[in-house]
């Protein structure tokens, strides 16, 4: 996949993210045999399995508010971006997130994802 084809999946996948379809774009942006990684935590393998973890997650967000993109990068088969979310929790708190995300991509599809962030400062 050239390096331009691959900047457009990823674009792609932030309009995704943008509009709150998280379990959408995994099923259209992720093989089946995903691999996914936050920070130096066990991964979590295949895109089933990833889903279910990405439901927990999303069981938690009352309402999304945003999704920025602060930085992206585009190489031979890998790709990189600086994000910044926002979202009300479940218990109404808001909750401003920000993570640098690092994938592998095969076929267009991402094979492995490992997310990196400070656990200790969200607000």
């Amino acid at each position: 996949m050239s390096t331009t084809d691959l900047q457009q999946r990823l674009n792609n996948l932030f309009d995704y993210i943008r509009q709150g379809k998280i379990i959408d774009a995994m099923s259209e942006f992720y093989d089946k045999d995903t691999v996914m990684q936050d920070n130096a935590n066990p991964p979590t393998k295949g895109l089933a399995a990833n889903i279910e973890r990405e439901k927990q997650f999303l069981s938690g967000v009352k309402e999304w508010k945003g999704f920025t993109v602060t930085a992206s990068g585009v190489g031979d088969n890998v790709t990189f971006y600086e994000s910044a979310m926002d979202f009300i929790a479940t218990n109404g708190q808001p909750v401003h997130l920000e993570q640098v995300s690092v994938a592998t991509w095969r076929n267009g599809k991402i094979v492995h994802e490992r997310f990196y962030y400070d656990t200790g400062k969200q607000s």
